[in-house]
């Protein structure tokens, strides 16, 4: 689910760029190369289209990386600290005393 959603996002990143690059801005910029698009998109031309065009491209985008954000939360939940395994040192044994004999018991009289 999550490399779906991460080449969905490639796309929309791609998409809102190309989206962007072809507004009219100040400059021209790419939008020169756009030939004329004015019958195609009404009397305003494209300004209108890209302008929310755009807008839903980004809208997009915010919620694709949250879902992405959630899904990778999820699924690493754990941290690496949890997965570090402390090394004690052995602690030796205490000397074993060797055992005294009992003292032999009186036997019992009755």
């Amino acid at each position: 689910m999550t490399s779906t959603l991460m080449i969905v996002q490639i796309i929309l990143a791609i998409a809102i760029t190309i989206a962007i690059l072809l507004q009219k801005s100040s400059s021209m910029g790419l939008g020169a190369y756009s030939g004329s698009n004015e019958s195609l998109f009404g009397a305003k031309g494209p300004t209108g289209f890209l302008a929310k065009s755009t807008f839903i491209l980004a809208f997009v985008f915010v919620l694709n990386t949250l879902a992405l954000g959630y899904l990778y939360n999820k699924e690493y939940s754990s941290s690496v600290t949890d997965k570090i395994v402390e090394k004690k040192a052995p602690i030796p044994e205490a000397p074993v005393k060797p055992v005294a004999p009992a003292a032999p018991v009186a036997p019992q009289t009755k």
